[in-house]
């Protein structure tokens, strides 16, 4: 970068408001900003301020002239800066996507204009209202448009000479009620174009406006005794009402109101905007912003109202927003509400919003599977605090039940996902009793004192399954190890799901719905479901060889099919020798009866 060059430039840039033109070598637009004080806003990136981001640094290494244009308000800077990002695309500015060409309503500029959809904007004079995200919508309010007045849809030209001329003949359409049939003068201009007036009113939103002009004119005819003229209107009037019903109505003095909310990830924010007119919402858009450098929310959100706001040819005065923009369009007023209707329609917005970010996630990991994945492991590292990312997970838990037959249970998760083949159960060989904390320590410290001695990977996260104590108990066996640098334990506890990290007395609360929080559980629920397995199989075991397989000529097989029949071994020796005959046979029976017949006269004679 030509130091001595920039430096003559930051000396003469101008204090005033104005947007500012970053350079290449070679001569390319690599950024364009905005600021209220051209020569503050500018100086700030070649300032030796250790706060600048990795990002930001790049970028002014690569500056090699700077341009800027001077203005009269920030406003004014905000929609050259907005134009100019548009026009030139430079790299490293915030990118506005909008993947879908959304269609239009047009009215064309014509003699007799039509009113159709169309997803060309061709810049002739036609008017063009949208766009609509919802071709549904779009299309109910066309049809509406077409029930309440007889439009023509074909593509003559219409103009004076050839109406006179006596070129054209009505077609089918008038027939049939659609169209008056101006292509032989039977309708006027004038009165096409009041037709046309009512129905721009409408695709505005101002039906309540329509609805009164229908009920005078409603009025008037009846007063003239045109009783069928007057119930035609009153049929338009119901139409409109049924309508107005079908949308989202909120409070009816909210009018003329647009609604701007945000949201944001690492790489991009959405922007929802919503409009609202006669208190009925009639239009709704979400626009992606691709991140660039470290622009705040407000910036983004200034960016984005800048664009809707025109694009929408919004009339609106009052802009309901999350929070303040950095800029701020003159004559509007900016609402942040915190409670009632406003605050109703912005958390409305905000799952819009949330709803169009989630699909574009979607999309995206349907092309590239492992985009979630990574997505994932990203969140967990930086909910978890953790210095790469979790590839490699473990999770223990103990079972047992009143002390008997005390095991443990390890689960493996690879790229968020269960790796079972992996999976290990331990039985506890060192821990006489119920000592859950004893048996964790022991079954830690084999685990990973085996991987050490094979030279295996080991997982950069170990979760376990209980509170402080057991977390203490498994981190005095990784420290035996000397791994306490190399693998970060953590503790679930059940009642409240809070995680423990060692040495930290409070806990980490994480959201709820939260992605590692629910990856914590899975692995939790998993090791509690696996433990329980094999701790089960132990105990039938244990029963079997204890109480029935002393038994001389009873085999395993016997005695498994005993205890599927009467569930446990008191209720074997509480059944009559016909029940056990039915379940495994006359001799085996009279052998299993005898045995606890035997055993109950020892216990009474005694």
């Amino acid at each position: 970068m030509p130091a001595e060059k920039i430096s003559k430039i930051l000396k003469t840039l101008p204090s005033n408001p104005g947007v500012y033109q970053y350079f290449d070598k070679e001569g390319r637009i690599i950024y364009i900003g905005k600021a209220k004080n051209l020569k503050k806003r500018v100086m700030s990136y070649f300032n030796k301020d250790a706060s600048l981001t990795g990002k930001v640094r790049v970028l002014v290494s690569k500056i090699a002239d700077i341009r800027w244009i001077v203005v009269d308000s920030e406003y004014d800077a905000l929609l050259l800066e907005n134009n100019l990002i548009k026009e030139y695309q430079p790299r490293y500015n915030i990118m506005l996507k909008d993947d879908k060409t959304y269609p239009w309503i047009c009215i064309k500029k014509e003699p007799f204009p039509r009113v159709f959809p169309t997803r060309n904007l061709i810049r002739d004079g036609s008017e063009y209202f949208g766009p609509y995200a919802s071709v549904k919508m779009m299309n109910t309010l066309l049809d509406l448009v077409r029930q309440l007045y007889p439009l023509r849809n074909c593509s003559l030209n219409l103009g004076k000479k050839q109406i006179e001329a006596g070129k054209y003949k009505v077609c089918l359409e008038f027939h049939i009620g659609n169209c008056l049939g101006p292509c032989e003068g039977l309708q006027s201009e004038e009165d096409y174009m009041e037709t046309i007036r009512g129905i721009r009113s409408i695709i505005r939103g101002n039906i309540g406006m329509v609805r009164n002009q229908l009920h005078e004119l409603m009025k008037q005819h009846a007063d003239a005794f045109a009783f069928e003229k007057a119930q035609i209107i009153k049929e338009k009037i119901e139409l409109l009402d049924r309508f107005q019903s079908k949308s989202l109505v909120v409070n009816p003095s909210i009018n003329n109101v647009d609604v701007f909310s945000i949201i944001e990830d690492a790489q991009a924010a959405y922007v929802n905007f919503v409009k609202v007119a006669s208190g009925a919402i009639i239009q709704s858009h979400t626009v992606e912003l691709k991140k660039k450098l470290d622009e705040t929310t407000e910036e983004l959100l200034s960016l984005a109202i800048a664009d809707l706001h025109p694009r929408f040819t919004s009339g609106a005065t009052e802009i309901i927003v999350p929070l303040m923009p950095e800029f701020q369009l003159l004559g509007i007023t900016y609402t942040v509400p915190q409670r009632g209707d406003k605050k109703q329609l912005l958390e409305l917005s905000e799952r819009n919003a949330k709803y169009y970010q989630l699909d574009k996630q979607r999309q995206k990991e349907l092309v590239d599977p492992e985009r979630r994945v990574n997505r994932i492991l990203d969140t967990i590292k930086k909910d978890l605090g953790l210095k790469e990312q979790p590839v490699h997970m473990e999770c223990f838990d103990n079972s047992n039940i009143q002390g008997s037959f005390p095991v443990a249970a390890m689960v493996v998760f690879r790229h968020a996902k269960p790796e079972k083949k992996d999976y290990r159960h331990f039985n506890i060989k060192t821990v006489e009793g119920p000592n859950d904390f004893a048996s964790m320590e022991e079954v830690v410290y084999r685990r990973y004192s085996r991987l050490l001695e094979e030279g295996s990977s080991l997982p950069q996260v170990v979760i376990i399954d209980g509170g402080k104590g057991q977390l203490s108990s498994a981190m005095t066996s990784i420290q035996k190890l000397g791994l306490q640098d190399k693998i970060q334990l953590i503790g679930i506890a059940k009642k409240l799901e809070e995680l423990y990290f060692p040495g930290d007395p409070l806990p980490l609360h994480l959201d709820k719905k939260s992605e590692t929080l629910r990856v914590i559980q899975q692995m939790r629920d998993e090791a509690h479901r696996f433990g329980i397995t094999h701790h089960r199989k132990r105990r039938e075991k244990g029963t079997i060889k204890t109480s029935l397989s002393d038994i001389e000529g009873i085999g395993s097989a016997t005695a498994q099919t005993l205890l599927r029949k009467f569930k446990s071994v008191k209720n074997i020796k509480m059944a009559t020798l016909d029940e056990l005959k039915a379940a495994i046979g006359n001799n085996r029976a009279e052998i299993v009866y005898a045995h606890f017949a035997e055993e109950k006269e020892k216990k009474q004679d005694k």
